[in-house]
């Protein structure tokens, strides 16, 4: 249920060898589903879509495909509420609620949206069942279909029968079918979630903070990263500089992490929260040091390979710039759109370069290389 990049994938994945219905509130991304044509940005998925014999359909009727299914997989999004200071969860338990409709919780109900701690279990008592699991998925957008046929583990907050035949489903469609499966609490399977992105999100500020200082000291901030990143336990990958951590997950998740620490005692989540704050507003200074009065934005993408713009990093050094009164315009291939944020949008790469001083890239493309003498960006590595 839900036709973003999760539920994309896992349609895709089980579609192969199982007859798949994705529902989904979007007619256009059901007509395109229908179609074999991808609604998320996936090379992988869009391949498999057109080439692949697959067992998938799209509907926006829940009747039919909630009354007939062994298995119901919720891939709803769960913003953050800063007001509430927790996950929106209402669309989540809208389906929850469509689904003690039309199934009964007959079948077992997997939810693989990222949820507060304690919430599967709140849901359980709420609807009187025990076939409401928690399993968090680990994808990359862009990614996704790849991380799910060779997943890193697989975690599912149950033991059940069910359970454990909903993993096996998982193996068989994978191409790993010796990773490693992991069963426990669904506490513990939301927090190891929510833990998971914070880390990943404690080192890309890390990293973040030590180009910060190779900056102003003006040291070569590639010699200091690969020097630390070749010490086998810290690893060479996942070190390359941003303009901060963005996307769907990371800063939702570690903002609703350091809300449920509460009366526990913890510094490093908000630290990493504060540290992407810190990031993005030197990379603004930096910019602006300068002196060019002409910008112009190369894409508002979170990363390549994604067509994600939702809490991307540079749409805050867009803000950033705007208040210091700034000539931006944006170059942005991908959205309908004319205007963002009051700028410019310009689809013509040409055209976008000849009007401007200087190019703002957070993550650096081929067509940038016959212009790189005016391109401004920290991708020291050339990769997400």
């Amino acid at each position: 249920m839900g036709a973003g990049y999760v539920g994309m994938s896992l349609g895709v994945l089980f579609g192969q060898d199982n007859q798949t219905t994705i529902l989904e509130l979007d007619q256009k991304k059901v007509n395109l589903i229908n179609k074999q044509k991808s609604p998320v940005e996936d090379e992988e998925i869009t391949k498999k879509l057109q080439s692949s014999n697959l067992n998938l359909s799209a509907t926006l009727d829940p009747s039919p495909c909630l009354a007939q299914a062994d298995y119901i997989v919720i891939a709803a999004p769960t913003n953050f509420d800063e007001t509430t200071q927790s996950f929106d969860t209402s669309s989540v338990e809208s389906i929850l609620t469509l689904i003690a409709d039309f199934n009964n919780f007959e079948s077992l109900v997997v939810i693989k949206s990222t949820v507060p701690i304690g919430f599967t279990r709140s849901m359980q008592l709420k609807f009187r069942t025990e076939n409401i699991v928690f399993s968090p998925e680990f994808l990359r957008e862009g990614r996704a279909l790849h991380d799910n046929l060779y997943p890193s583990r697989i975690i599912i907050g149950d033991s059940s029968k069910k359970s454990k035949d909903f993993t096996r489903l998982l193996k068989k469609a994978s191409l790993d079918p010796v990773c490693q499966t992991l069963y426990m609490q669904s506490d513990e399977a939301e927090a190891t979630k929510l833990f998971s992105n914070a880390f990943l999100a404690m080192r890309i500020s890390f990293f973040n903070e030590v180009d910060n200082y190779a900056i102003s000291k003006n040291l070569n901030a590639k010699n200091i990263i690969e020097g630390i990143s070749h010490d086998p336990r810290i690893g060479n990958y996942y070190n390359n500089p941003s303009f901060g951590y963005g996307g769907y997950c990371l800063p939702k998740d570690t903002k609703q992490l350091s809300a449920d620490f509460q009366n526990v005692p913890h510094n490093v989540i908000q630290a990493c929260i504060d540290s992407n704050n810190a990031r993005k507003s030197y990379i603004i200074e930096q910019i602006c040091s300068l002196g060019y009065r002409s910008i112009g934005i190369f894409r508002l993408n979170m990363k390549k390979d994604s067509d994600n713009l939702r809490e991307s990093s540079i749409i805050d050094i867009i803000h950033g710039l705007k208040k210091k009164n700034i000539s931006i315009v944006i170059y942005e291939p991908s959205v309908a759109e004319d205007i963002f944020l009051g700028f410019d949008i310009i689809k013509n790469f040409q055209d976008f370069e000849e009007k401007v001083d200087l190019i703002v890239a957070n993550r650096l493309e081929p067509i940038l290389e016959s212009v790189s003498h005016k391109v401004f960006t920290r991708d020291i590595f050339h990769s997400n």
